[in-house]
């Protein structure tokens, strides 16, 4: 009954489904349908707990609309991980929700660094504090935080999706976005900077979206595309590449446009 797949939108971390209104837009006017899926009301879950609240609700819309075919799966910042653990770690072996894309938007496919860096005795209070009232509330408390605590690179939520691999009948897809110009306004808080671990500790970098690091999102198997394809155009909208306004970028969305018309 559907011209194309049915796109499964997963919103991120403390963010909801209206982040998806442009691209919705965008979508619809291509002729494919968005099922919309929201775990606002979902604030003290863990990331297993909306993995599952996940699957429970594309078997729902697979119900109502008589449609039990493949589904694109699009997914912005930590949401891309929890579908993955939906579909690497509980449904890995069944394989009973079928998906030919799983595209992730300034994804923490490795663990985030910045759920690390929350936690870092040395920098965390600080970054907190840079971040307080944009990025996380001015009284935030992450080790109250069970979905922050999931994503910690060194977590065992994190390790499942490493002992699970990925799966060979999703094609999977990453779009991150970088500040190859360098570009304060890129992302102000951090100087248009990303925070990175490497292996000689905490680094900043201008390959990320000032959130999320490359580092976290990029995975073998997985093809990238990396934004903006032309850097001129940070020249003019250098904020809206950063890790918040990903979801609403125009050139995000024609990306995702042609992932999923491959």
């Amino acid at each position: 009954m559907h011209k194309c797949c049915p796109v499964v939108l997963v919103h991120g971390w403390k963010s909801h489904p209206g982040v998806w209104k442009s691209l919705v837009r965008r979508l619809e006017e291509e002729s494919f349908v968005c099922w919309n899926f929201s775990h606002t009301g979902m604030r003290n879950a863990g990331g297993e707990e909306i993995g599952r609240a996940l699957m429970d609700y594309i078997r729902g819309m697979q119900e109502e609309y008589a449609y039990h075919g493949p589904v694109d799966i699009v997914c912005h910042s930590m949401g891309a991980a929890v579908a993955r653990y939906m579909l690497e770690v509980m449904d890995g072996v069944s394989c009973s929700v079928p998906v030919r894309n799983l595209i992730g938007i300034g994804p923490p496919n490795n663990g985030s660094s910045m759920a690390e860096l929350f936690n870092d005795p040395v920098h965390g209070p600080e970054i907190l504090r840079q971040l307080a009232g944009s990025f996380v509330p001015r009284t935030y408390d992450p080790m109250a935080d069970r979905l922050v605590q999931d994503f910690r690179s060194t977590g065992p939520f994190v390790q499942a999706l490493r002992d699970a691999g990925l799966r060979s009948d999703i094609r999977y897809r990453v779009i991150v976005a970088e500040n190859v110009t360098g570009t304060p306004d890129f992302f102000p808080l951090f100087g248009g900077q990303t925070w990175a671990y490497s292996s000689g500790g905490w680094q900043q970098t201008a390959h990320g979206d000032g959130i999320v690091p490359h580092a976290d999102s990029c995975m073998p198997g997985a093809e990238v595309a990396v934004l903006p394809d032309d850097p001129t155009a940070l020249d003019a909208a250098a904020a809206d590449y950063c890790h918040l306004r990903l979801p609403g970028n125009p050139e995000v969305a024609e990306q995702v446009i042609q992932f999923l018309r491959e």
